[in-house]
């Protein structure tokens, strides 16, 4: 029973890591949602008022090809939408804000090799990134593009050797410039989140 047992843990260990081989290809698609409240609260006369809300959604689908064993080179294509709405009728104010990000990411990721149906990645990648937002005051929107640099890392758990269950965190950076009267002006938009999605291997 125990050779039985043995003989099993080594095949599986060996379907799942051929999966990662060279010449093998993953499709994946992850999606972040992220609802949150300030925690600053503003006080004046013995009446407090709560700080602005933010909601943010993001989804990445994306492919690679192993160059290599465990190496995988790919584009991520990425799109993350976030609106701040700050609302107080007290203080006769009503402010909303919507900005997205557009984004395509090439990259290499890295998988560790392991034992078990667990495996560990890290990627980086630099690419371009467009940022769409919407002027409050006057309900102008404009779109800027830019140098996009990323780097993300999580946990791959396999179902079986061609489905995995993707548990990751990522760190984008866009950075783009434009010229107002005649002064250049640099914007840096910076996003850090988690992510849940699904990941299928085939050669």
């Amino acid at each position: 029973m125990k050779k039985l047992l043995l003989v099993g843990a080594v095949a599986l260990f060996g379907a799942l890591n051929a999966q990662m081989e060279k010449g093998s290809w993953i499709v994946s698609g992850k999606t972040g949602i992220d609802f949150s409240s300030a925690t600053t609260k503003y006080t004046a006369e013995g009446q407090s008022y709560d700080g602005p809300k933010v909601s943010t959604f993001t989804i990445t689908p994306s492919v690679g090809y192993f160059v290599a064993n465990n190496i995988a080179v790919g584009v991520d294509l990425g799109f993350t939408s976030t609106k701040t709405t700050f609302k107080n009728s007290a203080l006769e104010f009503d402010y909303e804000e919507k900005t997205s990000v557009f984004s395509i990411l090439p990259n290499a990721t890295y998988y560790f090799p392991t034992a078990s149906n667990l495996r560990p990645y890290l990627g980086a990648g630099i690419g371009y990134g467009s940022l769409t937002s919407t002027d409050f005051f006057n309900d102008e929107e404009t779109t800027k593009g830019g140098f996009l640099w990323g780097a993300k890392g999580g946990l791959l758990y396999m179902l079986n050797s061609n489905i995995g269950i993707d548990l990751g965190a990522g760190y984008n950076s866009l950075t783009t410039k434009e010229t107002v009267d005649n002064t250049e002006v640099k914007t840096s938009a910076d996003a850090f989140g988690v992510s849940a999605g699904i990941s299928v291997f085939f050669r």
